[in-house]
C-alpha cells in the first residue's frame, strides 16, 4: 500500500516534470507551447493525460518521489531529474524576464500562494521562491492570495495597480478574469486567463 502511494504520486509529479520541460524546450525555441500541448492530446487516447505546465510543489509529490530515491538502491535518477526541473522553475520563469527587460527597479506581482489552485495552503509552494528570486534580482515583489491567511499579502486590486509585471504563480479560477492596463505584461504559464500560456 506504502509503495502504492508513493509511486502514485511520483508518477504525477514526473508527468508535470515532463510537460514543464517540454514548456521550457518550446519556449526557448520561440514556439507556442499551448498549440504543441493541444496538438499532442487532440483525439490521441495515449497523451490525453499529459498535463499543461505550471509551478508543482506542495506537501507530497516532491516529498513522496525523494522518499523513492532514499529507498531505492540507485537512487532514482529519473526522480532526481524531476525534481530538478520543477523546482528550477520559478527560475527559469525569473531568467527568462530578466532576459527580456531586467527586473531591477520594477515591480512584479505575484498572484498565488498557495500550492495549488482554490486551496489556502502554502506549504512548499513554489510561489516563495519565485518571490525571492525575483527580489534578489533588484524587483519590488508583491504578491496576493484570496485564499491564504497571510497578513504580509496584499489585496488584488492594489498588486493590479501597481505591477509592471504580473506572473499568475497557483491557478486560482478568480484569476480568469484579471484585466489590467496596457504597461503591465502578464505572465501565465497555467494559461488559465484566456490567452494562452505565456511567458
Amino acid at each position: 500500500a506504502e509503495l502504492a502511494k508513493l509511486f502514485t504520486n511520483t508518477w504525477r509529479y514526473m508527468k508535470f516534470a515532463i510537460t514543464n520541460q517540454f514548456f521550457q524546450m518550446a519556449h526557448h525555441a520561440g514556439v507556442d507551447y499551448g498549440h504543441v500541448l493541444e496538438a499532442i492530446t487532440h483525439h490521441y487516447p495515449r497523451a490525453a493525460d499529459l498535463p499543461g505546465p505550471g509551478f508543482t510543489a506542495g506537501p507530497c509529490l516532491f516529498k513522496d518521489t525523494m522518499q523513492l530515491a532514499a529507498f531505492s538502491p540507485d537512487h532514482f535518477p529519473m526522480g532526481h531529474a524531476a525534481m530538478l526541473v520543477n523546482e528550477g522553475l520559478p527560475g527559469y520563469v525569473v531568467d527568462a524576464l530578466d532576459r527580456r527587460c531586467p527586473l531591477a527597479g520594477r515591480t512584479l506581482g505575484i498572484l498565488g500562494m498557495a500550492f495549488k489552485g482554490e486551496s489556502d495552503d502554502p506549504r512548499a509552494s513554489l510561489s516563495y521562491k519565485l518571490k525571492k528570486l525575483a527580489a534578489f534580482r533588484g524587483a519590488r515583489v508583491l504578491c496576493t492570495d484570496p485564499y491564504v491567511p497571510d497578513p504580509t499579502l496584499l489585496p488584488l486590486d492594489d498588486v493590479l495597480e501597481q505591477s509592471d509585471v504580473l506572473v499568475v504563480a497557483a491557478p486560482h479560477r478568480c484569476y480568469r478574469d484579471v484585466r489590467v492596463n496596457g504597461k503591465c505584461e502578464i505572465v501565465d504559464i497555467w494559461g488559465i486567463t484566456g490567452e494562452g500560456i505565456r511567458l
